[in-house]
This record gives structure tokens, sequence and C-alpha cells, in this order.
């Protein structure tokens, strides 16, 4: 099974459902949105749905409602409503019958459908419907889900009570599931992140082992979701066009640093029910096909199945069954045998001796492999590049072993497939695991086989180079890269978490280039517009596609020209977009090139150029870009020059329309452009031109000016304009006659000179603000705007945030990423074009402030300080926190005054220095680099004045009893107490001074402290603790007695001797150690030897009798006294020796003879028959009696298992166990235990059976 994407987040919170309505009647369909007054669109097929007397659209806040009236059989069909990118459809279902007269046609609300029949009595089953089952919208069940959308509320009201007990990390577990196959179901479960340090982990699995994350595919897809309102993970698996064999035991797993949770639950695949007709004929077989109608017993199990079934039809009742299906055979098998007729009674059965005959035929007992004792588990798991061991065990030893991969057989091959025998073990290894090596393995010995799969799980790949954000115009193609960890791994592209595919219409590619994997996105759209997320097993990387709607720009108009015959006209134009094309118009009519006429377009510029101009050239220009609705116009205006007779000495003449310095005579030019002054002048003879600037002569050494002087007309001409042209010239024309002068103003505009780097005033969680300064020339033009652009640091892609010009110094950039540094850059733009950019802002990172610290209350307060503290902030964000601020004031005033400099990392503060009976108010703020959070401050002003508290001393329960320790060690006593102002703390010993030089004494605010570094036995006695403030004062006592080991005890005497017994007598110690003697140590040692013997130990009294004394023998007593501490260093000996007498009787011992006790084994307690379950430990007892000790063998199936390593014996005073690890079901079998001595030998037997293990969701089934 395959791996889920992640659900892309709807606008809706209440979507439109499938509802059904007759015909002539009204139908409802509602809707609402996250958001209030959103735009919605409700469509039909794929039409737009406009309000007419058929459809009525309304729209309240954030709920929407479409009403369908005089419903027609042509209204059927799909519908669908849009908001933004979500689109949401719903089917319209429309009956063949009519409305019934008298009956209202009220609308049907489509968000609570109710069908007519559920309404309606009872009526006869039709079989025609019988295996009807209620169409499930998009082929899909939701998980929980017990029936169709024909469902009636009846039948909902009565479904049981599905509430489960939370506990764990779980808000909510995934439930299980049935599903017919080829349909859709989805599990889901909630998990709550308000008490985890990180984000949690999901697994699910299969079964035991596989892990679903390496199915990802066709049939299996993953989606999770976080609500940052809520605080909630949402997780869920998506079973696509379901198959048989996905059904199973399915477990989820959820972690999170060292928290855990798991859940199982179970997934139900049915098989498609077939529409058939039922014959209750033909579910009565014989079981035999050779003999007559008669032989043979009746086989009824088809009529159980059909006849069930066929009651269980949905269009049999009223209702729909809600019930699942259920097995009768596995009813009865479970159930005792007294409950067998009421079951057949409720299931229909009426041939009860056949029932009973078929389910004593079904109890047979499962037949057990006789090659193997125990075979291959049924899945494996194994990362790739590791090894992975295949073990079987096989009843012989000898036997010979054949593997297989996918039915072909595996041969020997280098290192990479090991075979090994081991007894009866049989080992396959696989190294260096591939994706090659993923498939169904089959171990087989003669014809028997066991079979496997072995799943191998690909390591994670990590994204190496992330995505970066991407703006675009509409129609353009965009490509988003990125670079993985590994070559060939598989990736997975999502657009607002719905995941991409290959579509007909080649919206969308994937290529792969080694490590490098790119999506293309031919002719975006706005609808393009988005989040791109790239995820693999690994890792993750999103980058945001902005796409514009392509807006062409005006940078140079054309403009009107006059010309005379024979000259050239140059209409020029400049745009935007260099890719644009455009045709050129004289009066309405298309201008095609020829050869006075040329029409060139390079990069933004575009020009028509008309050589030896002519009177038939004048009119009206018109350029039109393709694909724009405007047009740029121009007249091009012809001069015919008229010669008249003019005497011969005629003075120079200048002919401009405008004269002076005015601003009408002002001529402008772009920088970059020619600037071409053509002068009409008269004169005879032909006066000389010269061109002065600034009462200077322009010089044609220059190679960008030009000074041509013909016929009735002087040019000069600059070649590439620049800023430094711009002034007053004046041309003079002289001859014979006289002079004449002009002055013409030129001036050179340009772009703007880019603005400064740009300051970033303030940052958010997603945005920034900034701001930037004018440039310092504006190109002679006014500032039409700016433009601005980002990029993340590590970037090297800039991304443009608007494309009007904006007006404004300050500019707020929003959809940024918290935690990602960025930089800015600014664009002036003037009606000649865009200036260069400014230099990059200084890099930031758009973080928001913490939360205001939480809990801020008071610890202590005095006549001139308060003590403070407070939690942590609940939101840190993802910049580090730099400290806390804490400011106060007066009541009454609004200047907050900083209680320190600067900032402290700690969550508790104390402020001095304060006014004594002054009403105070207190505030504090956490800081991080985005500034100060809102303050958290107290509920009250706070008056500060120390409050007067009692002394009382606080002893410990420890103290409270005599304190008792050894000479040497130290002793510690912490005492607290209470009292404002501090008290006057003082310690005496029997009311006088203590030592300073031997006791230590440390006293604080809330605690003293009695510290003696070595005791001794001085040091004992009791302790006067006093707290005193003024007048009033507490006084506590506590004792103190320091021990140690006891002298010896005195006089040891020995005070009579009789027989074989001594009588001895002595003294207590003279010092006892300061604590009770609890009792003395007797020893005997003789005076031989003197190797000395306890006689009593812990002895209480003072005297004793020594007994059992030998004969003959002369002995010597010591005595140690004994105290809490332990016994003491030295004894007291006693001073006399005891002799005991012989009394001359001689002994003659008996004579016996040596008895046989040999017997022969014998089991007193036999084995016992036992039933375990598969994975615990077993075991097997019984007790054994024989003498000599007899000589124990276990079998298995007649076979000894001494020397296998699963079992292991113990014998323990006759008790013999046998324990089995971990058995399997192979381990079943009968188990003897053969004792022999040299008397005989006896043998026991019992049988062993191993049951599987039976999951929880199993055990309630």
């Amino acid at each position: 099974m395959p791996e889920p994407a992640r659900r892309a987040a709807s606008a809706f919170t209440k979507k439109p459902k499938t509802a059904e309505t007759a015909a002539g009647g009204a139908v409802v369909f509602e809707a609402e949105t996250e958001k209030v007054d959103v735009k919605l669109r409700w469509q039909r097929g794929s039409a737009d749905i406009t309000a007419s007397e058929k459809y009525v659209v309304t729209a309240d806040g954030s709920k929407h409602s479409l009403t369908v009236r005089n419903v027609t059989k042509e209204d059927d069909g799909i519908y669908a409503v849009i908001a933004g990118t979500s689109k949401v459809k719903f089917e319209l279902k429309v009956k063949e019958e009519a409305v019934k007269d008298g009956e209202a046609s009220a609308p049907v609300p489509a968000s609570d459908p109710a069908p007519a029949e559920a309404a309606a009595p009872p009526e006869a089953p039709d079989p025609s419907l019988a295996s009807t089952e209620a169409p499930c919208q998009n082929g899909t069940k939701s998980q929980g889900e017990a029936a169709g959308h024909n469902e009636s509320d009846l039948a909902e009201n009565h479904q049981p009570d599905t509430r489960q007990d939370l506990t764990g990390l779980f808000l909510e577990k995934p439930q299980s599931g049935e599903v017919t196959v080829g349909e859709n179901i989805t599990f889901v479960a909630k998990v709550g992140s308000t008490n985890l340090l990180k984000k949690p982990t999901i697994r699910w699995f299969k079964g035991k082992w596989m892990d679903l994350s390496s199915k990802i595919g066709k049939h299996l897809q993953l989606k999770e979701q976080y609500d940052r309102n809520t605080k909630v993970y949402t997780f869920e698996m998506q079973v696509i066009e379901a198959k048989a064999n996905f059904s199973g035991a399915l477990r989820c797993e959820v972690s999170s640093k060292d928290k855990f949770d798991s859940c199982n639950f179970n997934l139900i695949v049915h098989e498609a029910r077939v529409v058939e007709e039922f014959d209750i004929r033909a579910a009565f077989r014989r079981t035999s096909v050779d003999a007559g109608e008669t032989a043979g017993e009746l086989d009824f199990s088809g009529l159980l199945k059909k006849r069930y079934s066929f009651l269980k039809a949905p269009s049999r009742a009223v209702q729909a069954s809600s019930e699942p299906d259920v097995d009768v055979w596995d009813i009865l098998q479970k159930a005792p045998p007294t409950e067998y007729e009421k079951i057949a009674f409720q299931y229909g059965i009426t041939d009860l001796r056949g029932m009973l005959k078929r389910l004593k035929k079904m109890r047979k007992e499962e037949k057990r492999s006789e090659a193997f004792l125990r075979k291959l588990d049924p899945a494996y798991q194994v990362e790739k590049g590791h090894k992975i061991k295949l073990v079987v065990e096989v009843a012989n030893p000898d036997a010979e072993v054949k593997w297989l991969k996918n039915g072909q057989e595996i041969h020997p091959t280098g290192s990479r497939y090991i075979f090994e025998n081991i007894g009866n073990k049989r080992f396959l290894t696989i190294n260096h695991c591939s994706l090659a090596d993923d498939a169904a393995y089959t171990c087989m010995i003669g014809p028997e086989k066991c079979v496997t799969e072995l799943f191998v799980k690909e390591p994670p790949v990590y994204i190496v180079r992330n995505l970066e954000d991407q703006m675009a115009m509409k129609g353009e193609r965009v490509e988003f890269e990125c670079e993985v960890s590994e070559e060939g791994a598989h990736v997975k592209w999502e657009k607002d978490d719905v995941e991409l595919t290959r579509d007909e219409s080649f919206k969308y590619r994937f290529k792969k280039d080694g490590k490098k994997h790119v999506l293309i996105i031919n002719d975006v759209s706005k609808e393009d517009a988005g989040h791109y997320r790239v995820k693999t097993n690994g890792g993750q990387s999103v980058a945001e596609l902005m796409v514009q709607e392509k807006e062409l720009e005006v940078y140079q108009s054309i403009a009107d020209l006059t010309v005379k015959a024979k000259e050239e006209a140059v209409f020029k134009c400049e745009v935007s977009d260099e890719n644009v094309k455009g045709t050129w118009y004289k009066n309405g009519m298309e201008v095609k090139p020829n050869a006075r006429t040329h029409i060139t377009h390079i990069g933004r510029i575009h020009k028509l150029t008309i050589d030896d101009v002519t009177a038939e050239d004048e009119g009206d220009y018109t350029f039109v870009p393709e694909g724009y609705a405007f047009n740029l116009s121009a007249k091009l205006n012809f001069l015919e020059v008229k010669i008249d007779y003019v005497p011969r000495q005629d003075p120079p003449k200048i002919h401009l329309d405008y004269t002076g310095s005015t601003s009408e005579s002002t001529i402008v030019v772009v920088a970059g452009n020619k600037l071409r002054l053509d002068v009409p002048i008269t004169g005879d003879p032909a006066p000389t031109v010269v061109w002065t600037k600034s009462e200077k002569v322009i010089s044609t050494a220059d190679g960008r000016v030009h000074v041509e002087s013909a016929r009735g007309h002087c040019i000069f001409t600059i070649e590439g304009a620049e800023r430094q042209d711009e002034g007053v010239y004046s041309v003079i024309v002289r001859n014979p006659a006289g002079e004449d002068t002009a002055d013409i103003t030129v001036k050179v505009v340009d772009v703007p000179d880019p603005p400064e780097a740009p300051r970033i005033l303030s940052v958010g969680e997603d945005s920034c603000i900034v701001q930037w300064d004018p440039p310092l020339f504006h190109g002679g033009m006014p500032v039409l705007g700016y433009v601005l652009e980002r990029k993340k640091t590590k970037s090297y892609r800039w991304m443009r945030l608007n494309f009007d010009p904006y007006t404004e110094l300050t500019y707020e950039a929003k959809r940024m990423i918290e935690g990602v540094a960025y930089e800015m850059r600014v664009y002036a733009v003037n009606a000649i074009g865009m200036s260069r950019h400014s230099p990059a802002s200084q890099p930031f990172v758009p973080i928001a402030p913490t939360s205001e610290p939480v809990g801020l209350c008071i610890e202590d307060i005095s006549d001139t300080t308060i003590t403070l503290k407070w939690r942590s902030p609940e939101r840190l964000g993802s910049a580090r926190l730099e400290g806390y601020g804490v400011e106060y004031c007066k009541e009454g005033s609004e200047e907050w005054v900083p209680a320190f400099q600067g900032l402290t990392e700690r969550t508790s503060v104390v402020i001095r220095d304060l006014p004594t009976g002054e009403k105070m108010q207190f505030r504090v703020r956490a800081y991080n680099p985005a500034g100060p959070s809102a303050p958290a401050t107290l509920a009250q002003p706070v008056t500060i004045r120390e409050i007067m508290q009692r002394p009382k001393i606080w002893i410990p329960r420890n103290l409270r009893q005599t304190l008792m320790k050894h000479v040497g060690e130290s002793v510690n006593m912490v005492i607290p107490f209470q009292g404002k102002p501090r008290p006057k703390v003082t310690w005496t010993k029997g009311g006088e001074p203590l030592d300073t030089k031997q006791v230590n004494i440390r006293n604080s605010d809330t605690d003293t402290i009695l510290f003696i570094r070595k005791s001794d036995r001085g040091d004992s006695g009791k302790y006067e603790l006093k707290v005193q403030i003024e007048n009033v004062e507490d006084t506590a006592t506590i004792n103190i007695q320091i021990v140690d080991f006891p002298s010896p005890p005195q006089n040891l005497k020995i005070t009579d001797i009789w027989g074989f017994n001594v009588a001895l007598e002595w003294k207590p110690p003279k010092d006892d150690g300061n604590c009770d003697i609890t009792g003395y140590t007797v020893q005997k040692a003789e005076k031989k030897t003197k190797e000395w013997f306890t006689v009593f130990e812990h002895y209480r009294r003072t005297n004793c009798v020594v007994s059992d004394l030998v004969m003959g023998n002369e002995y010597i007593f010591r005595v140690y006294a004994i105290n809490m501490v332990g016994q003491s260093q030295e004894a007291c000996n006693s001073q006399d020796s005891a002799y005991i007498q012989k009394t001359g009787m001689l002994y003659k011992p008996p004579v016996y003879k040596d008895p046989n006790f040999a017997e022969a084994p014998k089991f007193t307690h036999p084995l016992v028959n036992r039933s375990v379950i598969a994975g615990y430990n077993a075991t097997l007892t019984c007790s054994v009696r024989g003498i000599p000790k007899p000589k124990v063998t276990w079998y298995k199936n007649r076979m000894d298992i001494s020397n296998e390593a699963k079992y292991r014996m113990f014998s323990k005073q006759g008790v013999l166990t046998l324990e089995i690890r971990k058995p399997c079901p192979f381990d079943g079998g009968v188990y003897t235990c053969k004792a022999v001595n040299d008397s005989g030998e006896d043998m026991v037997e019992c049988k062993l059976e191993v049951r599987p293990q039976v999951t929880k969701v199993e055990a309630k089934t």
C-alpha cells in the first residue's frame, strides 16, 4: 500500500451536500465560509449561475445559499461553489415521480438531506432492489460512516455511541472502518500540540512491521494539517480504490521527544455485491455429486449467507441497516451448545440437525507442517543498504531447501546471497539490500513451502538546495528547482497542500536530472499563484509564486513632426515590454514597409522612418501595441517652402516660431537620444552660422556634436544627449547686410538617480515597514513613484513587490516567512523610465514580539524594596528571547521608569530604593530582536511598606525527635522560620552561648543553619533556638545525641562447672557509648588452640550457661558489649579457665547394617497439558523421585531437545522445569520427560498448544 499527500486548506467551514428532490419542488444548498463577505460563484456544469426566477442566490456574512425553484429533470446534474482557490462539487438528483396533490413543495435543505422514503410506511420488499446499495458521493466512504447518503434521521439516532476515552497524545484516534472493493476510505487522527516541545511524528503500520510510509502511491496517500488557532495537528491516511488484500490490522503511532502513544484499528474490504436473483431451492444442495438426489448430506451454508444478505439488503427496509455483516458459522463456533437453538431461530435456520453435523465437521484441528518446525514470518522490513537474514527451522536436519525470489530460484552469486545450514536451521542472508530486493521470497522443501515478503525501506532523502520565491507575468513559463541528497530519489510536488500530477493539458511538467528536480509551469495564470512545496521522506521546502497581469507602460510616446520636402521623418516610441509587437497606421490604414518606409523594432523601441518626405506623407500616424487596448498617435506636418524674390542685399533672418527665453521655446530631449536642432534661416548673401552656449562658441571637436549649414537652414546635432548638454543655446547668423540672434533652451531629461539604501523601521511576524529617501536627482521630471524588490539573504533572485509605482516613502511589505533573513531595495520611476536599483538594505528577519510574560506577582515587599516574579511568555516565536525589562511608576503618573539598566534573563527581580509608603505600579515586558512585548502589569498599585509578620519557627519533621549522630560525623541542621522584619536569631545550649570554635551558625532571612564539622560526645545535649522581633519571640528545642562504641563488660567470672556445662557472670560496661546496651556476644575457646567460637549473640542478660562442652578439654571465655553503634572494640576475658572432667565411662557404639536406599525413578507429579499464547515464555513442570538421582532427558515429538538453544532445563530438589523461550505455533506438540537411573526408568508426557496472539480489536469483534 502507498503514502498520502497533505489536504489543501479549504475556504469552507460548511460545504453543500448532495440533495435529492421530486420534480416540481425546490431545493436549497447551503455553504458557510471561514471569512466574512467572501465572494462566491455558483456553477452548474462549467457555467456560472446568475440570480433569476429559477435560481435565488443569497449571502449573509459568512453564510451563503443557492435555491433552485420548480425543479425539473433538466436540473439534474453536478453543481459547484467556488471561493478563491477552493471548489466544492455536489449533485442534485431529481426523481421521476411528481409531487402529490395537496403537498407543499417546501425547499429541501441540502446540508441535512432527509429522503422522502424515510417517512413512508414499510412496503413489501422489491426483489429487483434486493442488492442495491446507496451511492457514495465521489465513491468515497468517510471513516466511521455506517451507511450511504440515503440513511434516515431515525437510523442515525439509533447508531451506537462511538465516543472514545481519549488518553495519551491522541485527541481523536482513527476508528476501524469497512469499505467495498474499488471505493475510498480515510482514517483520521488528531494530536494536540499544547504540551509538546516539538512537532509530533506519526507513523502508520500494517500488521506488526510493515511501515506504510514506504508504500505511498496510487492507492495510499498521507496528509497532515496544522490549525494554529486550536494548536491541533490532523493526520489523515487515505486508501484509494481499495483492494481485497488491503484488509487487515492497522496501527497508528505518534511520538514527540520522550512521549509516545499508539492506537490499533482494522480495515475490512468487502467484495462488491453482484445483483442476482435469489433462488432458495439452489441453496439446498447435497454434498455428494456421484449418487442420486437423496445421497450425501444437506449443505445449507449457502442458504444462511444468501438469506442473511437478502434480509439485509438496504431496499428491503425503510431504514438503512447499520449492522455489519456477520458470519453465522463464527457465531455458532464461539457459542455454547445451549445457545444453538436460539441462534438458529434468530437467523432463520430450520434444519437444526444438518447444522450440527456441519458444525462438527468444521471443528477439526489444523494440519501441521511435516517439513517445517518454524516457518518464515509473514513479512520482513530492512533499510536500503543494510543486510537481513531469513531463518526457517526444518524437521529433518538433512533436508535440502530451495530459496526462490518472486518464483525464480536464487543461486549463490558472490557475497550478495549467502546460504547457511546449522543443525535444523536454514539461513538466507541478503547483503547490501536495494530496492530490487523488495520482493516475495519462498523456501521450499519438496512440495511444501513457506512464503514471506521483504520490504526495503529507503533512507531519508534531504533537500540540499531549497526552492526560491518567484514572480512572473501572466502567460510566462516558471521553473521551480531544488536539489536533493540522493540521485533518482522520489519527490512529491504540491500546490497549496494539494499534490500535483501530470494532466492532459501538460500544465505541469516534472523534470529530473540526477539530484536536481524541476517543476515547470507553462503559461502561468492568476490561478497558479500560491505556495508550492516539494516533499521527500526526509524534509520539505516551500516557495511562493506571485503572478501579475501584464500592464504595458509607455516610457516614450511618439511626437508630432514638421518636416520639409525630401527630409526624413522618424516616429519613435518606447514601451516597457521588449517582446511586445505592434502595428503602424496612417489615417486608419496599416503602414506597409517599402523603399521609403522602414519599420524597426529593437528591444523596447519601435520606429517608423519615412525617407524623402512628400506632401502625400502628411497625416495622422498611430502605433497600436499587439494585445493591448490603447494606441499612440502623432501628426506629421509637411512644410512647403515657397521661394520669393528678394533683393540681393537681404539681412539674415532666423525663422523660429518662438523666440526669447520663454518656456514655450524649451526643447526637451531624453538622455541618450539624438538632439537635432533644425533652424530655418534666410539672407542674401548666405549668412554664416555660429552656435554658442553660455557665451562660448561650441566646438565640433567633440565627436558627438555636428554643425551643418545648408541653403535655407542650419542644423545643430548632438549624438547621445547627456545631462551636461542641458542649457540655453544661441544661434547667430551674419552676412554683410547684418546679423540675427535666437536663443533655444534645451532640457535633457533622464531616469532618476537610484535612491539611497532603504531603512527597515520595524518588523512583524510576516511583514516589515521599510522607508527610503527620494533620489538626489529626479532626472528633470517629477518622480511618479517607486518600485520595491525583496530577496532572501542566501538567494540570488529578487522578487518585485509592486508593479504600479508607489508614491509614498514608507511601504509595508507582507507575506514573508518568519525567521528567514531578507533584504530590500528600491527603484525610482519618472516619466522617462526606471532608475537603477538602490543599494540593498541591511539584512533583517521578520519576527514578531513575544507574548506578554505571564503570572506576574509579588514575592516579597519591605519598606524600600519589592521582589517580583513571573513566568516566561507562552509564545516566544522564532527569535531568541533577549531578556526582560521591568518598569515602575507612581500611581496617577504615566511616566514609567526603568527599574535597572539593560535587561535581565531571570524571571524574578528585587527592586531597591523605593519611596516608603508610596503607591507604585509595576510592569514587565519581554524583549526579542523585534522589540518589546505587550506589558504584564499588576492588577492594582502596591503600597511600598513592609508587612509585619510574627516570628515562627518551622522545625523539620526529622528534628522533632532526638537527632543521633556517631562520633566524628558532621551535624548540619537547616531550620526555616518566618518573620518580618528580619528577626534576631539566638542559639544556646543549656542556657549558655555556643562555642563558635566548635559550632558554626549561619543565618538568612528565612532560615538558620547549625553546622558541626566533626562532632564528639560533648556536643550532645539540648540546643535552644530563639527568633525575636522586638518583644515578640518564638523558641524551639532540639535534642542532639552523639553516640560511640561501648567499653568492654567488667569482671567476667566462672561461677560454676558441672558435667559439660559452665556458668558465667559479668557486670555491664562502665561506658555505654551514650546509648543503651542492646546485648552481649559470648565466645569460647579451647585453651590449647585459642580458636574462638561464638556461643551467644545479642544476649541480653549479664549471666549465662555454656553447654555442650567437650569432656577432657580446658576452656577460656570472653564477652563483648553491643549498642546501636556496634560491638565494643575490646572484650572482657575470664581470669580463670574451666576444665571438663572425664567420668571414666566407656562408650561402645552399636553396629548397624548398611541400608539399601536404592529406588527406581517415579514421577510424583506428572506433566499437564497446556495452551499458551505465542510470544510469551512457557514452562512445563513435573517432579520425580529416585535414588540415586536419576538422569533426566526432555523430548519433543520423540526427538531429543537437550542441546537446543531455544529450551532451558532446570532441576531443583526433584522438581523438573522446561522453559520454552517465546514459543511460536510451530513449538506446539507432545513433550516427554524421561528419568533413568540404575534401578529403572520412568517417563511422563503432555501436549502443548501454542495459540497466536489476538489484538484488542480482534478480541472486541
